[in-house]
């Protein structure tokens, strides 16, 4: 934030020093991080800046992390991915990786470490109740950016995400179309000559978290195929393509029985 021609910064009380040593020591077990004691002034401004909002208008916020945080991510599940699942092919590892560094991913990690109890937001940021899995997907990638800057190694964060990493993977290798389903009914109905299919969502419900806020319908040579709901336009374009894929219709081939 400009005042004049001074630069301010966010200020870190006593009371957020406790907290972001607190954040510290959650993410990092003991044996591999750097005592939280000695976590110098600028390495807790670091987490601070990875918890602060472009909105603030401080000039230290999260955009530089969060743009360095996405590059170790994707390293570090990469690396994940190799260790405990080496037996799959390049493509099918690129489907897993797409999962486990997706915004949904992001954001749902946000929310089990509640991470939106720690930032720090401008009035407009703070008011926007439907940007809260952005925010949480955002500022958790710039948490993993300052994890890596203070460490200097990608090690802590795969420590922090492996045990996240293999709950999803356990998901979306147990799911035949890899948590796509999308991209498997593209092909099956491609494959059987049915051309693409298209989707029309309507957004039902303004209330943000709903589970049944978009309805999407999904049609295969404009027939209905499937409906499903969803708490945003992409979660029910997905559950619509995964009941089209358990009809009949689109299991067996040939044409789709309209509904």
């Amino acid at each position: 934030m400009m005042v004049g021609n001074t630069i301010t910064v966010a200020v870190i009380t006593p009371n957020r020093e406790q907290q972001l040593r607190a954040l510290w020591c959650q993410l990092v077990p003991e044996p591999s991080r750097t005592d939280n004691s000695k976590l110098s002034t600028e390495q807790l401004a670091q987490l601070d800046e990875a918890l602060t909002h472009t909105s603030t208008g401080f000039a230290r916020h999260h955009e530089q992390l969060e743009f360095l945080g996405d590059a170790v991510l994707r390293l570090a599940a990469s690396d994940f991915i190799e260790s405990e699942h080496g037996q799959l092919s390049v493509g099918e590892r690129s489907a897993l990786r797409a999962q486990l560094v997706s915004d949904r991913w992001l954001a749902d990690l946000g929310e089990d470490i509640r991470i939106e109890t720690l930032l720090n937001l401008g009035s407009k940021a703070s008011g926007d109740l439907a940007a809260r899995a952005t925010l949480r997907a955002e500022h958790c990638e710039a948490l993993i950016g300052a994890m890596y800057r203070i460490s200097g190694e990608v090690t802590p964060v795969q420590t922090w995400l492996t045990p996240y990493w293999q709950r999803t993977s356990r998901e979306v290798l147990a799911d035949p179309h890899r948590g796509n389903s999308k991209s498997a009914l593209q092909e099956r109905t491609q494959a059987q000559g049915l051309g693409l299919p298209t989707y029309t969502c309507q957004e039902i419900s303004k209330r943000h978290g709903d589970p049944r806020r978009f309805h999407c319908q999904v049609f295969i040579q404009d027939s209905q195929a499937a409906e499903a709901w969803g708490g945003s336009r992409r979660q029910a374009e997905q559950k619509a393509a995964k009941a089209a894929l358990l009809e009949p219709q689109t299991t067996a081939g040939g044409s789709v029985a309209p509904h």
